[in-house]
């Protein structure tokens, strides 16, 4: 979605509602958006400067990256951006972004947010106990009975320091 936003550089205000489909969107060999991510934006124009405040709704369907397990996340966040024209040498460029036509293209923007704060690693739960390296069971689930894990002969010297 483009927004054209001379009006808003002009001191106009709107509020946006949109639904993004990031369905074919790909992340480490799994597609993640299972349903399509809603927006809620408000656009409040000032001085040279418009602030653009998105809130957004969605859900993520990854695999544990420890036990493999298909994990489902709601995700409810909040972005904001101030938009402007172009910088000046006091301002710092990590903090804006720069719209010189006036053509904002929405969608990408906050699809880039999106992105950014998704996490590098997906957990079923923050106490997951990932799977046996010897058998493969998932240790949630209950022990496996695999016998503990050896020490590699060459360490074994290291042992005897403990």
């Amino acid at each position: 979605m483009i927004v054209d936003l001379k009006r808003f550089f002009q001191g106009q205000s709107d509020t946006l509602t949109l639904e993004m489909d990031l369905s074919g969107l790909e992340l480490g060999g799994v597609k993640p958006f299972c349903a399509p991510v809603k927006a809620a934006v408000q656009l409040r124009g000032f001085a040279d400067s418009v602030l653009l405040e998105a809130h957004l709704d969605y859900a993520t369907v990854m695999p544990c990256d420890r036990c493999g397990e298909s994990t489902r996340k709601d995700w409810v966040k909040d972005f904001s951006h101030v938009l402007v024209r172009e910088l000046h040498e006091e301002q710092d460029d990590d903090t804006y972004v720069v719209v010189a036509d006036e053509r904002l293209d929405l969608e990408e923007l906050l699809r880039e947010d999106i992105l950014l704060d998704l996490p590098s690693k997906y957990l079923c739960s923050p106490d997951c106990k990932g799977l046996c390296p010897k058998c493969g069971k998932n240790l949630n689930e209950g022990s496996c009975g695999c016998e503990a894990e050896e020490i590699d002969p060459r360490l074994e010297i290291l042992k005897s320091l403990l």
